[in-house]
């Protein structure tokens, strides 16, 4: 077993102390919408309506704004458990993503027949949705400025110029650094297209606002505890508060929050993934690390971090702990993680040492609805007229608007490119119910450190886990 560069080369513990002393508890994105966030009614009484979307995140809302611009005349209405972009869609570190499949390594072991297809699609979404932001000019900090993955171990370097994807340039130390300085960048890939930083709150806001200008409705503060129907019969959806929403079809966009069909509620478990904020920097010290391109950053490890800087020139900085609780709950005190936010500090000025006095304005987590298969998974129930997508894993942003297309054909009845893909007609297997899926993902955890240890290298349960096509990501 070999040390990684992060226990090799360790802050000073004052560094990462005076960073963490005046940190905030809270999403910065959420916070920084929240005097112009809008409050939308809760639902009262029965409503009969032609189209319900239940859950108020990216999902949700492309889905509702596809259907009522398909069928203006339809009455359609989007119920959220809380508030719009509140959970995943708010929190998230605003990677709108080309990959509709969490990368292309996952494409190309499970679909490899359709590797090219899913990656040429992926950035038609991802122009989709850049044209969609431009024409409605939605106000979201859009910057299409690429992705760049960087080796930090020596191992790590002979990943690199393995992608088929034409857009994919390999870059040397040297080439690295120019982009982005840090001391532990040896190599990486840089593709120019493949990333889009966004504001992910503001997004939220945009396109629920977009939503209502052209006739969804929109409630909050209105979980849904049931859904009942039948082929023949109209759907019903029974509201907390005793309300109901009947309607003729039914998009279930609900994330990592258990399914309202029971045969999807063991496809995805909550993971927690924890974020630091800091503050925004000053000129020189922007200088001092580069970053003139403004890219995503992320690195190859098993445990991997991610990073981007905001439209103030603060930097995100998040990734590495990926933490399941046994039962699959999803509770507010596990993301106050402090063990985690020092590990993501301490691993911060391990890569960017020339930025110690920065401090962190916030810190956060948040749940993501990890798949076996680590890309999104689409079911349907009662004839088509209900449609459900979950299983994101972490990399939502972009595949959302693409899982809203899917799921609109199928209600629609129509055959196309997207509906017939083995990605989307395929379902990925479940995880096992407690104490088994515990177990499970502590051992996952634990083979990917030990890669990470070893020189990536894999070993016999993540080779067999690879074999039947079940993972565990974030």
């Amino acid at each position: 077993m070999h040390p990684t560069i992060f226990e090799t080369s360790t802050p000073d513990t004052k560094v990462i102390d005076d960073s963490l002393a005046d940190t905030k508890f809270s999403c910065f994105w959420t916070d920084d919408v929240e005097a112009q966030a809008p409050r939308h009614p809760e639902l009262s009484g029965d409503q009969q309506v032609d189209d319900a979307v239940v859950g108020g995140g990216f999902s949700g809302l492309w889905t509702a704004i596809k259907l009522k611009t398909e069928h203006p005349d339809r009455r359609v209405v989007l119920i959220e458990a809380v508030r719009v972009g509140w959970a995943a869609s708010g929190r998230n570190g605003g990677f709108c993503e080309a990959s509709i499949t969490h990368g292309e390594p996952n494409a190309e072991s499970r679909w490899p027949n359709e590797t090219g297809t899913l990656r040429r699609i992926g950035y038609e979404n991802l122009d989709a949705i850049e044209r969609f932001v431009n024409e409605h000019n939605l106000d979201v900090d859009f910057e299409r400025n690429g992705a760049l993955s960087v080796a930090n171990e020596a191992y790590q370097l002979d990943w690199l110029g393995e992608s088929e994807d034409e857009h994919v340039v390999t870059l040397d130390q040297e080439a690295v650094q120019r982009r982005i300085a840090s001391p532990t960048f040896l190599g990486g890939e840089f593709s120019p297209s493949e990333n889009a930083n966004i504001h992910p709150a503001k997004l939220a806001l945009e396109l629920a606002r977009h939503a209502a200008s052209i006739g969804v409705e929109i409630y909050e503060g209105s979980p849904v505890e049931k859904l009942d129907g039948s082929a023949e019969e109209p759907i019903r959806l029974t509201i907390a508060n005793g309300s109901a929403v009947v309607a003729e079809r039914v998009a279930l966009c609900t994330n990592v929050f258990p399914s309202l069909l029971k045969r999807y509620r063991f496809h995805t478990i909550p993971v927690y993934d924890y974020v630091l904020m800091t503050e925004p920097l000053t000129d020189e010290q922007l200088a001092s690390i580069g970053w003139e391109g403004r890219e995503g950053l992320s690195d190859l490890a098993n445990q991997f971090h991610y990073s981007r800087l905001t439209k103030d020139n603060r930097i995100l900085w998040g990734g590495y702990d990926a933490v399941y609780h046994a039962g699959g709950r999803i509770k507010r005190e596990y993301e106050d993680r402090m063990e985690s936010h020092r590990k993501l500090a301490s691993h911060f000025f391990t890569t960017f040492p020339q930025l110690a006095g920065v401090k962190f304005s916030h810190r956060w987590a948040g749940a993501i609805d990890s798949s076996t298969r680590f890309c999104a998974f689409f079911g349907q129930a009662l004839g088509g007229r209900v449609q459900y997508v979950s299983g994101f894993t972490g990399l939502g942003v972009g595949a959302t608007h693409f899982a809203a297309d899917v799921m609109v054909d199928r209600f629609e009845g129509r055959v196309t490119e997207r509906t017939e893909l083995e990605m989307v007609k395929q379902m990925p297997l479940p995880f096992p119910p407690e104490p088994a899926a515990s177990i499970g993902v502590n051992l996952f955890r634990w083979s990917f450190d030990r890669a990470d240890h070893n020189g990536g290298k894999r070993n016999l349960f993540l080779k067999t886990m690879d074999a039947v096509g079940f993972g565990f990501d974030s």
